[in-house]
């Protein structure tokens, strides 16, 4: 069983701060998730600053959705500044697989920064992992979604995947695949309203580097509680929504329900199984 209350109580005790070098379509909501759930946000992608940024935070969230010539650098010294430190490093590779560039940078970023945590959606994952390029946008390809009858093998390339990179490895989506290569978390949490506002994907990703920076010693079911977390929370907002509520409304009630998330609640409605 997961320890709720120690992995959720560590993040609001330690409020870890996190840097961001990250996606600036959804730039203010990776700030907000991160004060929502306990943490804190540093937003800096100047490779002048990056190392120095770095080394005074707890932990490194890397996003390419908007990836550009100025800020690769960045990723790059912060990456190798966090390494160097011991910090936790978390790559979110958005789009992966969709143009060269993405792709290439995701790779390399692999090769040179030793990541503690890759999440990304099934397609990106399998891009990084197997070289396939099925992704659309920066959305999952319908051919690689996660089903009962490919859930076997998604399994063993994610747990291969996990062992080559060393980084726990977060594949999200209707059905959310966690692994540290040995163990296997399959959570059940969300709800499709989250595909309806940009940037939960982003959003999970600072939240997750705040969970795994305030719990060092147990990435993973660090991680497998915050992608529960998120995937709750998206119940509860919707649970919320009036009649004449859309999806703006459905995104601030997102952020509240994270904000105000307790133990209690994930132990109560967490939905996840052990492979």
């Amino acid at each position: 069983m997961m320890d709720f209350e120690k992995i959720l109580g560590n993040v609001r005790e330690k409020a870890p701060l996190v840097h961001n070098i990250t996606n600036y379509v959804t730039v203010n909501d990776c700030a907000n998730i991160l004060l929502a759930c306990g943490g804190s946000p540093i937003m800096a992608d100047e490779a002048e600053e990056a190392e120095d940024i770095t080394s005074i935070c707890g932990g490194l969230n890397i996003n390419i959705g908007t990836l550009n010539r100025n800020t690769i650098p960045s990723m790059f010294l912060a990456g190798k500044k966090a390494n160097e430190l011991g910090h936790i490093v978390l790559l979110d590779p958005v789009g992966a697989g969709a143009s060269r560039l993405r792709t290439q940078t995701a790779e390399q970023l692999i090769r040179e920064v030793r990541f503690s945590v890759i999440r990304g959606n099934i397609s990106e994952i399998r891009a990084l992992a197997q070289g396939t390029a099925g992704t659309r946008g920066v959305d999952a390809s319908e051919a690689d979604q996660v089903n009962p009858e490919n859930l076997d093998s998604v399994i063993a390339f994610a747990r291969a995947f996990a062992r080559r990179t060393g980084a726990v490895i977060a594949i999200t989506g209707a059905t959310d695949l966690i692994t540290d290569g040995e163990r296997v978390c399959l959570i059940r949490n969300g709800h499709p309203m989250m595909s309806r506002i940009t940037g939960t994907g982003c959003m999970l990703s600072a939240m997750t580097t705040a969970f795994a920076v305030a719990n060092p010693d147990n990435v993973f079911e660090a991680v497998c509680t915050s992608v529960i977390a998120m995937g709750l929370c998206g119940e509860i907002a919707h649970e919320r929504l009036g009649e004449q509520d859309g999806n703006s409304t459905y995104r601030n009630d997102l952020i509240d329900a994270v904000f105000r998330l307790t133990a209690t609640q994930l132990e109560r409605g967490a939905k996840y199984e052990m492979r």
